[in-house]
């Protein structure tokens, strides 16, 4: 008699029928692959906003002193670096009486501030008020008595108050603190207001003290200029002992009015 079977039983059926495969015969699942190594976003930070007094700063290194002005005037006013940037940059534009205003205020923001009393010292300089000048000089030393830059400013200053023998004093001592200050020319300069006749006693003097230091470029550079000021003359540098370590120097020697030996071929 036929056996009617359900093909849902027959299908349990034959699952049952199936030969057990061990556990180890099976293939081994793939590897999953590692997670892929997360990089967090870049973070873009925003560049700060420069300040009113780093914007005069910028516009003063080139030269765009009415800009700087104006941005020196947004920044903190309490501050003394502020006003004796900003007195640079009226002096760089030969306001002498708002560069005066603003050193002073300045000085009295910070009292021991010896590059304010400097800058006021150029000031009367400028103005030719020698006295008051030799005043801030010697204030500013005071306070830095490394300061090379005023004692070359006060050595200027008794020159054109035609004291010699003390402004030659005050160039050697400015040597002996940086033999390179009549060459630096980082600081602020202004127009030598002092006549051709002082001018040419002032380079006659800092000749003097290069040639004892050893730079010779530098003494052959100013003594030239003394002599073209009228200061200079062959027969006094000739009399004068500082200028030993000159001579041989062929320049030195034209200059004196030597022949200079012809060069071998």
């Amino acid at each position: 008699m036929p056996i009617n079977v359900h093909p849902v039983w027959l299908f349990v059926l034959l699952l049952c029928a199936a030969p057990l495969i061990p556990a180890q015969a099976l293939p081994a699942a793939a590897p999953s692959a590692p997670p892929a190594p997360q990089h967090p976003a870049e973070v873009v930070i925003p560049a700060a906003e420069p300040t009113p007094e780093q914007v005069g700063d910028a516009l003063e290194s080139h030269q765009r002193y009415q800009a700087a002005i104006a941005a020196y005037a947004k920044a903190p006013q309490n501050s003394a670096d502020v006003w004796n940037k900003m007195g640079i940059a009226y002096q760089m534009l030969f306001d002498n009486k708002d560069a005066l205003r603003c050193y002073k205020t300045s000085l009295k923001l910070d009292p021991s501030s010896s590059r304010a009393l400097n800058n006021i010292g150029t000031v009367y300089d400028a103005l030719k008020q020698f006295r008051q000048a030799e005043h801030a000089y010697r204030r500013a030393i005071k306070l830095d008595p490394k300061f090379a830059l005023a004692y070359k400013n006060l050595g200027s200053d008794l020159m054109a108050q035609h004291n010699f023998r003390k402004g030659a004093e005050a160039y050697r001592q400015a040597l002996a603190l940086d033999p390179h200050i009549f060459e630096d020319h980082t600081h602020l300069r202004v127009e030598n207001p002092a006549s051709a006749k002082d001018r040419g006693a002032m380079n006659y003097y800092m000749a003097q003290g290069c040639a004892r230091s050893g730079q010779t470029d530098r003494a052959l550079h100013y003594l030239q200029l003394s002599i073209n000021e009228g200061y200079a003359n062959p027969k006094k540098i000739a009399a004068d002992p500082a200028f030993a370590p000159l001579r041989g120097i062929p320049e030195f020697e034209q200059m004196m009015g030597a022949p200079v030996p012809a060069a071998p071929q």
